[in-house]
Formats: C-alpha cells, structure tokens, sequence
C-alpha cells in the first residue's frame, strides 16, 4: 500500500519543518514548498493528495498555489492553513478549490479532521453576535489585500490611508 502523498506550501521554515515531521510520523510521503515558483517545480515529478497551504507565501499569495494545486487535481484535498484569516480570503479560496480553512494555530490533527470532511456542516451555530466595527475593518482590509495580490502600497492607496498606517495595522494583527 502506497502511502499519501502531501505537499505543504508554507513560508515559514520551522513551521513547515514542525508540520513535515508531524505527517511523517503519521506515514504521508510529504513535499516542502515556500513559493507558487517551488511548487510548480515539486509538481514536475510529485503528484500529492494533499496539500496544506499557508495563504501568505514568498513572493505571494496562497490563493495561487490552491489554483495551481486545484487545476493540476481536482479531486485532491487542499486545506488553507492561515494566521491572517478573513470571511473573503475563506471564500476565494474555498471557490479556488481548498476543501477547508483553518486559522493558524491549528496542529495536524485538525489538518487531518479538514482533510476528511467533504462537505459543510449545517449544524454549526450562526453567531448571535454582530460583526464589531474593529472586525469589519480588518475583512476590508484583507479583502483588498487579496485583490491586490497582497501589494501593501496598492492595498493602502485603494483604501485612503497611508502605507505606514496600514502597515502598521497589519503588524499589530500578526498571527504568526
């Protein structure tokens, strides 16, 4: 019996080592990748199941390598695993073809529960609770981050504010 092929799309070095060994243990035969550029290249000759994938990588977005991913195996299972987690990056990147989203932190077990779960969850309760101002602010904010690719200066001009301002927004948030 072969065992599952898993590919982790993750910028983060000793995060990326941490989960590798994690899925090792747990017998999947597992790719690292830091970029849409290494990927690609991992893909040549590696055809995964799986994949995990941060949704701010080298050079980009993580939206791209679920593309990437997606276009290249439909039927694969791709979990977006993310520190800086919103409704519209969730949204694309379920369209995109991700069979889940995770807000970091998330250990393996909850990778693996995303990979095995197929559809949604009906039963899962509807928040009683209004979005804050504070929270709707930060959806913006990702949203146009997505939009721009993740262009900082782009993101800060389309939505009025100064690039250090946002920067420094984005800086406090940090997840990771």
């Amino acid at each position: 019996m072969s065992k599952p092929a898993l590919v982790i799309v993750e910028d983060d070095a000793a995060f990326a080592a941490t989960l590798e060994r994690s899925f090792l243990k747990r017998g999947y035969d597992v790719r690292l990748c830091n970029s849409l550029e290494t990927l690609k290249e991992v893909l040549t000759d590696f055809a995964p199941s799986y994949a995990v994938v941060d949704l701010k990588v080298i050079g980009g977005s993580g939206l791209e390598c679920v593309r990437e991913l997606h276009a290249r195996d439909e039927e694969m299972r791709i979990v977006v695993l993310t520190g800086f987690a919103s409704i519209a990056t969730a949204v694309e990147a379920i369209k995109l073809g991700a069979c889940h989203y995770l807000a970091k932190p998330s250990n393996t077990d909850d990778i693996e529960a995303a990979f095995s779960r197929a559809g949604g969850d009906a039963s899962v309760p509807v928040a009683a609770r209004p979005t804050s101002i504070k929270n709707l602010e930060w959806e913006r904010i990702h949203e146009t981050l997505v939009e721009t690719e993740f262009n900082i200066s782009e993101t800060a001009r389309r939505l009025g504010m100064h690039r250090r301002t946002l920067a420094r927004k984005l800086e406090k948030r940090q997840l990771k």
